[in-house]
């Protein structure tokens, strides 16, 4: 699995992974920390991976997302 977005909240990450999910692209969120693993945004970041067959092509989706927090993209 390679990283394509880092997100601030879990909720952010979740909206990237819609974006993924509607294109047919599976993902797996993984949190910067244990803060993250809980509902609700207080504390803690959001990796969004997939993998790597789709990385160019979930990269290109996601980029089409102005507001998108990609600093971890490849």
């Amino acid at each position: 699995m390679v990283q394509v977005g880092a997100y601030p909240t879990r909720s952010d990450a979740e909206l990237a992974q819609a974006v993924l999910a509607t294109a047919g692209i599976p993902s797996v969120l993984a949190a910067d920390d244990a803060g993250a693993a809980f509902p609700f945004d207080l504390a803690g970041g959001m990796r969004l991976l997939v993998d790597e067959a789709d990385a160019e092509e979930a990269a290109a989706l996601l980029s089409e997302r102005p507001h998108a927090n990609r600093k971890g993209r490849p």
